[in-house]
């Protein structure tokens, strides 16, 4: 890809980026939300076409006009957010637009047979080939994604954040796969945030910044700092923030769970949350940690124990009597659990308060606009315009929209889960910094993340969770990550 341009109204997206990738190597793509990779990435898996450059294939230019062509000359794009469809079987999804027919109708058998030699190519033969695809894990149904691309024959295959919901096991399976795919010589784009994930599996690094190819060519074990400087054009700080002193009553204990369960999920998790504290929850891929969250916020029943906020027992099962009482979540999945994606910034921002922004049963719209605004440059949201559809911002922009409705809120209680989520390098210290802020405001903050280091990086006090239990409680200052990795692997309660 030489000199990609592509221009929405009144956004330059591309201006002019290149992009070599070679048969049998893992090509890394760097940039910090907004800088242009997804932008990037359509045009390259036909979604969008460029206003200017040129894209040549195995040695032609070529014409990416729809998806469909893409593939047919060997492309294959996964998402963050997979295209499967939950409801068909994993053979189905495989083969979804090309199916395999005879006379008009689906060979279905033929169907189900290669789509066993494709899991088996895979390394995951035990996987069900008839079963629907929303019964399946995420690492299953990212399996499947690949299995869809490798049905196209396909060449070269992009990996848009693959590791964002998996667990430490399933990575690694997903990079030996990897690894056996290039030893192929198919290609691979990778796109992480994650750079210990680059280093490790990565052949070279491109980066690219306001939409422009920064840098290229790079080895995948380049310093951090000079990747960070590429990717924001100023030394970010990779570590956490300093921590302002907190200005309220730290003793006092806003949120308080005892004894909270619910069957197959969680049992008998108590815990307390002060006015100004943050406290994380370590464990692994469904040890329970987002489903605690979720039942503190109301979004799931407990079956029992309480959840008490600011002296107040919420009702279980009851999202308006959490948010009521002053609790707000920005959940794991921000685009289906968060987001009204077809609507406006300020909507969005503002929907936990619309009663504050109705009179006479009709909404505010000149105060609702005027008070999103100032809290979306508040959080240097980008672009601060208020009346952009929230489904154009990048990730990370999307994640400050969710985290935006609950400071309009003027939440007690905040629940992150995985607040950092496929979020660059820059906006994570700028999301580190509204955190530590939050907190010194006095906001209750509890949040869940499955990088070890950002648990105790953030976290005044880490609650350690494995299969649906607390194994022990204590001070972030008196863990390390290779203990609380030994406590949520093998379920030992060792201290630091």
């Amino acid at each position: 890809m030489s000199g990609i341009v592509k221009t929405f109204p009144g956004v330059r997206a591309l201006d002019g980026v290149d992009l070599e990738v070679r048969a049998g190597e893992v090509h890394c793509l760097l940039g910090q939300n907004g800088a242009g990779k997804s932008t990037l990435i359509k045009v390259l898996a036909g979604a969008h076409q460029p206003d200017g450059g040129e894209i040549v294939w195995q040695g032609k230019p070529t014409t990416l006009g729809s998806p469909v062509a893409a593939l047919r000359i060997g492309v294959a794009t996964m998402y963050q957010e997979l295209d499967l469809v939950d409801g068909l079987s994993v053979a189905e999804n495989i083969f979804l637009g090309h199916e395999p027919n005879a006379f008009g109708f689906t060979r279905r058998g033929h169907m189900r047979a290669e789509a066993r030699k494709l899991m088996r190519r895979l390394g995951h033969p035990e996987i069900p080939v008839g079963r629907e695809v929303g019964l399946l894990s995420a690492a299953g149904q990212q399996l499947v994604s690949m299995a869809r691309a490798l049905a196209h024959d396909a060449r070269l295959i992009v990996m848009d954040e693959p590791t964002a919901a998996l667990a430490a096991d399933e990575v690694d399976n997903l990079f030996r796969v990897v690894a056996d795919l290039t030893a192929e010589g198919v290609a691979i784009v990778y796109i992480s945030h994650r750079l210990e994930e680059i280093r490790r599996i990565g052949n070279r690094v491109t980066v690219i910044k306001d939409g422009r190819t920064v840098a290229s060519n790079l080895d995948s074990h380049t310093p951090t700092a000079e990747l960070v400087n590429l990717m924001s054009g100023r030394n970010v700080e990779t570590v956490f923030p300093h921590r302002e002193a907190n200005t309220t009553d730290s003793s006092h204990e806003v949120l308080v769970v005892e004894g909270l369960t619910r069957a197959s999920e969680f049992a008998d998790v108590s815990f307390t949350v002060n006015a100004g504290e943050i406290v994380g929850i370590a464990g692994l891929v469904g040890a329970g940690r987002s489903e605690v969250l979720e039942t503190v916020y109301g979004a799931r029943k407990a079956d029992s124990g309480t959840v008490v906020v600011d002296g107040k027992r919420l009702r279980p099962g009851n999202v308006p009597a959490a948010v009521a009482a002053g609790v707000g979540l920005a959940p794991e999945e921000r685009k289906s659990q968060a987001l009204l994606l077809d609507q406006s910034v300020a909507n969005n921002v503002v929907l936990a308060s619309l009663p504050e922004y109705s009179r006479a049963g009709f909404s505010d719209i000149r105060r609702e606009l005027r008070d999103a605004r100032a809290t979306l440059e508040r959080l240097d949201l980008r672009p601060a315009d208020p009346r952009r559809e929230v489904r154009t911002l990048s990730g990370g922009n999307q994640q400050k929209a969710v985290v935006a409705r609950w400071l309009v809120r003027d939440c007690k209680v905040l629940l992150l889960d995985e607040p950092t989520r496929g979020v660059d390098v820059g906006a994570r210290a700028e999301l580190y910094r509204l955190i530590h802020e939050l907190a010194a405001s006095g906001v209750a903050v509890l949040l869940v993340s499955s990088e070890v280091p950002e648990v105790l990086g953030l976290s005044d006090r880490v609650l350690v969770m494995r299969e649906g239990r607390l194994l022990t409680e204590a001070p972030a200052s008196e863990l390390t990550e290779a203990a609380v990795l030994d406590m949520v692997m093998e379920g030992s309660e060792v201290m630091a």
